[in-house]
């Protein structure tokens, strides 16, 4: 692998993990709603991550999101018949958002966006220190 696919590999993580940060920001934004514009209680959604090869190289392989999905799991359930979302039982139905969970790919999202970052400042040096010595 050159020097250059380092950025492509890394660019590809740097972007693939800057939706999973949106998405999870979405989740935590939605974390506490009851109802959304449809009448359904928003549900959280998880990135989905597929391997890309680049420029057909088995050895320079990136990372694309492959696709966003909806966590089926059924919301939270809290008697208030008072509420104006209330069943006729009188049960409101929250998210399905963990927000604990949510914490935790957040930090492991960021993490890995920093490392890529920090890879491909890394590369940028070296490549730089390279030119250096080619003009000594």
């Amino acid at each position: 692998m050159s020097m250059f696919q380092i950025f492509s590999v890394s660019g590809s993580a740097v972007s693939a993990q800057s939706q999973r940060l949106n998405t999870v920001a979405s989740n935590l934004a939605n974390a506490d709603t009851v109802a959304g514009p449809d009448g359904q209680a928003y549900k959280a959604r998880q990135t989905v991550f597929q391997t890309l090869l680049l420029n057909n190289d088995p050895g320079a392989a990136g990372v694309k999101v492959a696709n966003i999905t909806e966590d089926q799991t059924p919301g939270r359930r809290v008697h208030d018949p008072k509420h104006p979302q209330a069943d006729a039982e009188g049960y409101v139905t929250y998210s399905n958002v963990n927000t604990v969970e949510e914490m935790v790919n957040m930090i492991s999202a960021s993490r890995s966006y920093q490392n890529n970052i920090e890879v491909m400042s890394t590369a940028k040096n070296l490549l730089l220190k390279t030119l250096q010595l080619g003009q000594s």
